[in-house]
């Protein structure tokens, strides 16, 4: 359970995002620097990452996001940040993206949580 000024909450969405035309290039140091790119951007918008797993050509992760941002800000967040940053570092990127558009267009969200019969 997270708190705000006025508010008791506890947002965890689960995500999907996958890399164009689903690549298989987030392996070895792509993939540990994307980990410690998402660690970085989740902590600056204090967004909690719960679980998270880099496969080769996606990314899933559970977070808990403030009442102060939508899904799709965080989305917007991590996908440019990530493409920008891993492109600037990993030149091989470049060559394979251009335009800087290193993920698919669109994710996968669901809602997670639990109902209580309690009221704050």
């Amino acid at each position: 359970m997270r708190t705000g000024a006025h508010t008791q909450y506890d947002l965890q969405v689960h995500i999907v995002w996958l890399t164009k035309y689903r690549k298989k290039i987030l392996k070895y140091k792509i993939a540990k620097r994307l980990k410690a790119l998402l660690i970085q951007g989740c902590s600056a918008k204090n967004i909690t990452i719960i679980k998270g797993n880099i496969q080769l050509d996606y990314v899933h992760i559970l977070i808990s996001i403030p009442t102060s941002l939508s899904v799709a800000q965080v989305m917007q967040y991590l996908k440019g940040r990530s493409s920008k940053k891993l492109q600037e570092e990993f030149p091989s990127l470049r060559k394979q993206f251009w335009g800087q558009h290193m993920w698919a267009t669109g994710y996968f969200c669901r809602l997670v949580g639990t109902v209580t019969n309690e009221m704050v």
